[in-house]
C-alpha cells in the first residue's frame, strides 16, 4: 500500500511517500507540488494522505476552537501552542475573500470570527496565513466526496507525542521564529526509530524540494500517521470523528 504524509510549505506543499508492507515501511519518493490534488491525481496516488492541515470546518465555533483542537491541547505539554484555533468556515472564506482588498481581509476575517464564535473571538496570525491551504482543502473534498475517505487531518506535535510514548516533547521546533537544531534532531531521531530513513529527512533534501527543514520532518511526521490509518491503529480525536455541515470529517489523527 502507497501512503503519504504531506505539510504545506511557502507555494504548495511537501510530501513523503511511503510504500508499506506489514511492520516494513520504504520511502519511495519525496516530492513538492503547488496544489494538493497533483499528487491525488498521480497514476501511483497514495490510497492515504495525512495532511497536516484543518479539515471539517464549523458554523459556529464555541471557547478554543473545534473539538479536535481542544482535545490534544492538554496532551502536548509545551508544544500545544501550534495547535490554532480554527474559527467558521464563513470567517476563513472571508480570509480569502478576493472582491475584499488583500491589507483589508485579516481585519475582514476577524469581524466575521467575531460574528460566529460564541466567546467573540478573533483570528489568530498564524491560523490566518493558512486559510487559503484550508480553503483548497475544503474545495478539494467538498468536490470530489471520494477523496474524503483517502485525505485525513493530522498534526505533527500530536504524531510526535503519539511516537513518544503518549508523552509530549521537551524540545520545541522553533524558536523566535527561527528552526531549533536541537529539536529537529530530536523529532528525526524518533522518525529514525520507526524506520525512516536519515537522508530522507536532512535538510539538504529540504533544500532540494526548496523548503523548510521543519516542513520536511513535519511531512515525515505525517507519513507516519498515515501508515497507521492505512494499518487500522491510528487515535482519533474525538473518536469517532464528528462531520462538518458538508459532512466532511472532523478529527485530528495520530
Amino acid at each position: 500500500m502507497r501512503i503519504a504524509g504531506v505539510d504545506g510549505c511557502p507555494g504548495g506543499w511537501v510530501a513523503v511517500v511511503r510504500e508499506i508492507e506489514g511492520k516494513i515501511a520504504r520511502t519511495v519518493l519525496t516530492i513538492r507540488v503547488i496544489r494538493l490534488v497533483e499528487l491525488l491525481d498521480r497514476p501511483d496516488a497514495p490510497s492515504v494522505v495525512a495532511v497536516d492541515m484543518p479539515i471539517g470546518l464549523p458554523d459556529f465555533t464555541g471557547p478554543k476552537g473545534r473539538a479536535p483542537e481542544r482535545l490534544v491541547r492538554p496532551r502536548l505539554g509545551g508544544r500545544q501552542s501550534s495547535v490554532f484555533s480554527i474559527p467558521s468556515r464563513a470567517a476563513v472564506y472571508a480570509g480569502v475573500d478576493e472582491a475584499i482588498p488583500l491589507e483589508e481581509r485579516y481585519r475582514h476575517a476577524c469581524a466575521i470570527a467575531r460574528e460566529t464564535s460564541d466567546a467573540g473571538k478573533a483570528v489568530a496570525k498564524q491560523g490566518f496565513h493558512i486559510f487559503p491551504k484550508i480553503v483548497e482543502i475544503d474545495r478539494l473534498l467538498r468536490a470530489r466526496p471520494e477523496l474524503q475517505e483517502v485525505v485525513c487531518e493530522c498534526h505533527p506535535e500530536v504524531a510526535f507525542w503519539a511516537m513518544n510514548g503518549q508523552a509530549p516533547l521537551t524540545e520545541p521546533k522553533k524558536m523566535k521564529g527561527a528552526t531549533y537544531p536541537a529539536g529537529l534532531a530530536l523529532r528525526r531521531r524518533l522518525l529514525e526509530t520507526y524506520g525512516f530513513e536519515p537522508d530522507i529527512m536532512a535538510a539538504e533534501r529540504a533544500r532540494t524540494l526548496r523548503v523548510g527543514a521543519d516542513d520536511l520532518i513535519d511531512a515525515c511526521a505525517a507519513a507516519w500517521t498515515a501508515a497507521r490509518i492505512a494499518r487500522g491503529n491510528a487515535l482519533t480525536f474525538p473518536h469517532p470523528p464528528e462531520r462538518d455541515a458538508y459532512g466532511l470529517p472532523v478529527a485530528i489523527w495520530a
